[in-house]
């Protein structure tokens, strides 16, 4: 299946207008040496390898940001599949879209070195004519995000007509309209994070100022919100979920738990866990009876209308 990825070249997408010219995309983070021969199938061996490389060169920065930064850079060099579609924040308001068409090559002291030649397409995509959750998600923190679910908008886009519905292609969600719902609450309880009962105890992952803990990538798909306790001492996972939440969520926030332990954690952080969702059933209240690191949360949400 071809995918879609929404690319930032370079801090806030600055060297934007100079890889279009130039028909590539890349990246830095730092790794100057030719990576050719140094790309396996599997990020996970990349990481193993290049994250003590670049915390060697970040010694103030921890395996958080090492994490996400070897991952993109990996993804751009290696994961990104030939023929599979780019989208790039020309910093006007537009997006750049290119395919991808050959594999890595690293480029001596240039800006972003490690490359992907690309074909750029002659339009943009105005960010002003996506759609409020593609808007979410390509404006999310991050060098890297994957946006396939939105294949099929991208390619209306593309085509030059505007999506007049919410379109999406995850054969999980029944109801398109819950799933931007979904989205709503991820991005209301970020922005508003400081005033909820979590925000006394935890601050979301930042990295220079810009927060980096929405939509961490993991092993086994992205975690809503990645939180550290304010003494650093607790790594937070929190999994938000629309509506009634059933115990099969338990077993996906461990797995993303299990990944943060083993690949994030510091040796004196632990991990707990945190459910968020409208409302639970007696499985999940079973589920996590025995359970001593994750926590069930309700939201609410208060609607009025008030006549004039």
């Amino acid at each position: 299946m071809k995918r879609y990825y929404r690319i930032m070249l370079g801090a806030k997408s600055i060297h934007a207008d100079e890889c279009f010219k130039g028909n590539f995309i890349g990246a830095g983070f730092g790794i100057d040496s030719d990576l050719t021969n140094n790309l396996p199938d599997n990020w996970r061996d990349f990481n193993l390898k290049y994250i003590p490389v670049w915390l060697s060169k970040n010694p103030s920065k921890g395996k958080v940001a090492a994490g996400l930064s070897c991952g993109a850079l990996w993804t751009i060099s290696k994961g990104i599949q030939k023929g599979e579609i780019v989208l790039c924040p020309s910093g006007n308001g537009n997006y750049y879209i290119g395919e991808v068409i050959d594999n890595y090559s690293y480029k001596t002291g240039g800006i972003l070195p490690h490359r992907r030649h690309v074909k750029w397409y002659p339009n943009t995509i105005e960010r002003s004519a996506m759609s409020e959750a593609m808007r979410n998600s390509t404006g999310s923190i991050g060098t890297v995000s994957e946006i396939t679910k939105y294949a099929t908008e991208i390619e209306t886009l593309i085509g030059g007509t505007r999506p007049a519905t919410i379109v999406s292609t995850d054969s999980t969600i029944e109801d398109p309209s819950e799933f931007a719902l979904e989205k709503h609450l991820e991005d209301f309880l970020v922005k508003n994070w400081k005033q909820t009962e979590l925000g006394k105890d935890y601050d979301i992952y930042e990295e220079d100022g810009e927060l980096v803990g929405q939509q961490y990538p993991s092993d086994t798909g992205p975690i809503d919100i990645l939180a550290i306790s304010k003494d650093k001492k607790t790594i937070l996972v929190v999994e938000l979920k629309k509506g009634r939440v059933s115990d099969n969520v338990v077993g996906q926030i461990q797995r993303y738990m299990g990944y943060v332990l083993e690949e994030l954690a510091e040796e004196n952080q632990t991990v707990k866990g945190v459910i968020i969702g409208l409302e639970d059933d007696l499985r999940i209240k079973r589920a996590l009876s025995v359970t001593n690191n994750i926590e069930f949360y309700r939201y609410q949400i208060n609607f009025k209308l008030y006549k004039n």
